[in-house]
């Protein structure tokens, strides 16, 4: 079934804001940070993190980013149609029956094992030419990628590195987000090994958190993706990045309620006091988790109100008590992401990552898409 986009901002239960100068300006101050031993790239995988990959691909390749990383082919296929000229890398390779696709649209894939190495290579021994690809070594994460012996007899298999032709050899770090954390100079060390058996091959081994340890990190390709939303690199340290997004939910109701009563589902709060309630139009369908039930908060002006009882699949109830008359009404917007209240904040609040908080923001919203390339 195709998702019921919210096309009317007026009719819609919520509206997203996407600041693509904001992607852009981060991608910016990404490519500063890491130049210029090192480049930049874009991570636009799972539909840019929720936020449109085509849109978000258009905007940063018009500010001079030329290689995409997606995670899957029907990715890399959509994104092809967006961006002609860009490179674009799919991380989980080709599937056993899908090779040719990937030429067809010109699409790099990551080479993950060595049974995708081997089916890379036949594809270009049926066509007779090389066909550029990209080289996964496990350091440590144990989730893909060659291990090092089985990268060390790919690098003595001349005619089989001749057919699938690469162009970069990348790794991925676990604990980049933990500065301190030993496992991330096990991991340099291992992919400074693993390189070691591919001279000349370019690297890549850090994502947005990676950057931020430092050159030795940064090989000579980077792959931002949170950091390009705005999410924090670093959750112990202040946010560099730009915000992006900002999430206003419609007000249905505004509704009084008696000492005593109870709010939802499960009846899980219970007014100390006569109050003020606004009910709005976003729920957990949208990606407003129900763990947030008596955890989040939203922002009406100035004023910070507490979301009461259980989030419901469509509607969540915000207490409003004590604020000026006029400030909350039917048709209303009370910002459910917003400045002082980022996805990271969000997340906190519901017990999970900023990553997931933008991934599962909901195909109901109309999408509001600020800068970029029309």
């Amino acid at each position: 079934m195709t998702p019921i986009l919210a096309t009317d901002a007026a009719r819609a239960g919520a509206i997203l804001t996407i600041d693509l100068d904001a992607v852009v300006a981060n991608w910016r101050q990404l490519s500063h940070q890491v130049g210029p031993a090192a480049r930049a790239a874009a991570v636009v995988k799972a539909d840019a993190y929720g936020l449109g990959a085509e849109r978000v691909g258009r905007a940063l390749a018009a500010a001079g980013c030329s290689r995409f990383f997606v995670a899957t082919l029907d990715e890399g296929m959509t994104l092809r149609r967006a961006l002609p000229e860009a490179e674009i890398i799919v991380l989980s390779g080709p599937l056993p029956g899908c090779e040719e696709a990937f030429p067809a649209d010109r699409l790099l894939p990551v080479l993950n094992a060595r049974e995708q190495i081997d089916r890379w290579r036949g594809l270009a021994d049926r066509k007779g030419r090389a066909l550029p690809s990209v080289l996964h070594v496990d350091t440590g994460m144990s989730r893909l990628g060659l291990r090092y012996a089985e990268a060390e007899s790919l690098a003595e298999d001349a005619d089989c590195l001749a057919a699938v032709a690469p162009v970069l050899i990348m790794s991925h770090l676990a604990c980049a987000d933990d500065p301190d954390h030993p496992m991330n100079r096990r991991q340099l060390a291992a992919f400074q090994a693993a390189r070691a058996l591919f001279p000349g091959l370019p690297g890549s081994l850090s994502a947005s958190s990676g950057i931020f340890l430092g050159r030795p990190w940064h090989a000579d390709w980077c792959r931002p993706g949170a950091a390009l939303y705005g999410l924090a690199p670093n959750g112990a340290k202040a946010n560099p990045m730009a915000a992006v997004v900002r999430l206003d939910g419609r007000i249905i109701q505004v509704r009084d309620i008696d000492a005593g009563e109870c709010v939802g589902y499960g009846s899980t709060h219970r007014a100390g006091h006569r109050g003020k309630l606004a009910t709005v139009a976003v729920g957990y369908a949208d990606g407003l988790f129900r763990t947030l039930g008596n955890k989040a908060v939203g922002q009406l002006g100035e004023h910070r109100v507490p979301l009461v009882g259980r989030v419901s699949m469509d509607l969540a109830v915000f207490d409003i008590t004590g604020l000026p008359d006029g400030l909350a009404a039917p048709g209303g917007l009370l910002t459910l992401i917003g400045p002082g209240n980022d996805a990271d904040a969000v997340a906190a609040a519901a017990g999970t990552i900023g990553y997931e908080i933008l991934t599962a923001l909901g195909q109901r919203y109309h999408r509001h898409y600020v800068g970029g390339t029309p």
